[in-house]
């Protein structure tokens, strides 16, 4: 199964945000304890790249480990290099989506609109991630997207939380990008709210085919 569709079938990219490894590292293994087994390392972590070869050695054979806030060519390699199976970025930069499809590692570019969602997808992202999606009309927004484009994957990230996480899967998405309001709290609370978002996108999944049947 390509690394995309492993995304696919979990549904749920937890965007890790930390103020240091050592934070990092804990709400790493609360979110795996929680059932959730990809994660997005953001290089805005203090050492991201360090954690991320960390998480690969640790964790590379049960984990997709990938790197979020990856803005340039360089930082792109140096993830990848540390063992990054996928890059994610908030913009829509084509030198950087060129460099992952040399290195031949899926690319999720930031875009918010039509013309950047179709710009990224021509340029080879994998799929698009829509950012902030909650603030340019949320779930609606996105299932409009995907009427006149539904041949591009989107991952809408940014004000995405449990009372929306159902609509964003229904709409289309290919998964849902969770920050702050999964990997926020001590470990009990992050693995128990890691636990509540994967039965939220499995029961959203069920009631949408149900729906088309």
């Amino acid at each position: 199964m390509s690394v995309v569709e492993q995304i696919r079938a979990i549904g749920i990219i937890p965007v890790v945000r930390a103020t240091s490894s050592e934070e990092a590292l804990a709400a790493v293994e609360a979110i795996r304890e929680g059932g959730i087994p990809v994660l997005e390392i953001t290089m805005t972590v203090p050492g991201a790249v360090q954690i991320i070869k960390t998480l690969t050695h640790r964790l590379g054979d049960t984990t997709l480990i990938g790197a979020g806030t990856v803005i340039d060519p360089d930082t792109a390699r140096a993830c990848v290099d540390a063992g990054a199976r996928f890059i994610v970025s908030p913009a829509l930069d084509v030198p950087t989506i060129e460099t992952c499809r040399l290195l031949d590692v899926p690319i999720f570019p930031g875009a918010m609109t039509p013309t950047e969602v179709l710009t990224a997808w021509k340029a080879g992202a994998d799929a698009v991630k829509i950012f902030p999606a909650n603030a340019v009309g949320g779930a609606t927004f996105l299932k409009s997207l995907k009427a006149p484009l539904p041949q591009i994957e989107l991952i809408p990230t940014g004000g995405v939380s449990l009372k929306n996480a159902a609509e964003f899967i229904q709409a289309g998405a290919l998964a849902i990008g969770v920050g702050a309001d999964l990997v926020k709290g001590d470990a009990a609370s992050i693995t128990a709210k890691a636990r509540e978002y994967a039965e939220a996108v499995r029961q959203a999944r069920s009631a949408f085919t149900i729906a088309s049947t």
